[in-house]
């Protein structure tokens, strides 16, 4: 049974997950985890390349998580980077920071390797209540990843829209305005247009989903005091209920949102856009199974996602690994 970590390099956040696995059973025992928000993807949607002090703040984290890793008497890490470090001109500079820190190379991952991990990842977690097919969806700061199946994805695909490329492609106003709104709403469903032609949205019979704009949502909906991962991890709420509450998040001010006691302070700014997106992901999924004949309601939320999927196949051996 090894002792694995997994890290989750995204737009916004860099993630870290050290469990011990036991594949055999299918068992994940939680060792450690972290979350820090550092903004890799600051001004990437614009400038195409990694800002210098963004980098920075990367690199920072990443030593923190090596020295966590060696206290916890880690056998195997494999570093993934998402959506930023795909589109950046210059992730050569950030591959080398990583090698150099961690003594691997990350694997700077597809959309579509993207939703195969946190497919996995969130069903692996999903009990016997919850029928198939699902349709998992991950939302991050540059990316959403949709992936539709049942014990294994069936159909991907990813969106070039996440809380900070919206926040930062739609410049929104304090508190933003209607026709910003419907600008980046615009922007939204014409990715859902390109989605629902490789993922047949409509035969969902769960929704799930997934990552911090999605939970920071449900703790909201939850109307939490501070973020409790155990409440939030498997709570169902209605698509209506939802949708409010991702639209009382986008009409927020900054300040009423900096108030919120659930709130991580790295996602005051963005999870407004981010609440967009969840909010037409989840209607646009509700009307697609209607119009199959069939009814989606609720919506599922997960704190499981593409750590537990890098874990599992780190474990068992599935995908390059090192130490």
């Amino acid at each position: 049974m090894p002792r694995v970590a997994a890290i989750d390099c995204g737009t916004n956040s860099l993630r870290l997950l050290i469990a011990d696995v036991d594949v055999g059973r299918g068992e994940l025992t939680e060792v450690h985890s972290d979350m820090v928000i550092v903004r890799l993807g600051q001004g990437v949607d614009r400038t195409g390349r990694f800002a210098d002090e963004a980098l920075v703040r990367a690199f920072d984290v990443i030593d923190l998580y090596g020295e966590q890793c060696r206290a916890a008497g880690v056998e195997l890490i494999r570093f993934v980077a998402t959506s930023a470090t795909r589109d950046a001109s210059n992730r050569d500079e950030f591959v080398a920071g990583v090698e150099s820190r961690l003594g691997i190379q990350p694997d700077v991952i597809s959309g579509v390797e993207e939703a195969r991990l946190s497919f996995r990842g969130a069903t692996q977690a999903l009990d016997e209540t919850h029928p198939g097919p699902y349709l998992v969806a991950d939302l991050g700061g540059g990316s959403t990843e949709l992936v539709l199946g049942m014990d294994n994805p069936e159909a991907e695909y990813s969106m070039d829209v996440g809380c900070v490329r919206m926040f930062e492609r739609h410049d929104f106003s304090d508190p933003p305005t209607d026709a910003e709104i419907e600008a980046a709403v615009a922007d939204i469903d014409a990715a859902l247009d390109r989605a629902a032609e490789a993922v047949p949205l409509g035969r969902t019979r769960t929704l799930v989903g997934l990552a911090g704009t999605v939970t920071t949502i449900a703790a909201h909906a939850l109307n939490l005091a501070t973020y409790d991962r155990e409440r939030i991890h498997g709570s169902v709420f209605l698509i209506e209920e939802a949708c409010e509450a991702a639209s009382s998040l986008t009409r927020m001010t900054h300040d009423e949102r900096a108030a919120l006691g659930f709130m991580d302070p790295g996602r005051v700014d963005v999870i407004g856009a981010g609440a967009l997106v969840w909010r037409q992901v989840m209607l646009r999924v509700e009307m697609e199974t209607m119009l199959a004949g069939a009814r989606l309601d609720t919506v599922v939320t997960s704190e499981h996602d593409i750590l537990d999927g890098i874990a599992w196949e780190t474990a068992s051996g599935a995908s390059p690994a090192g130490g």
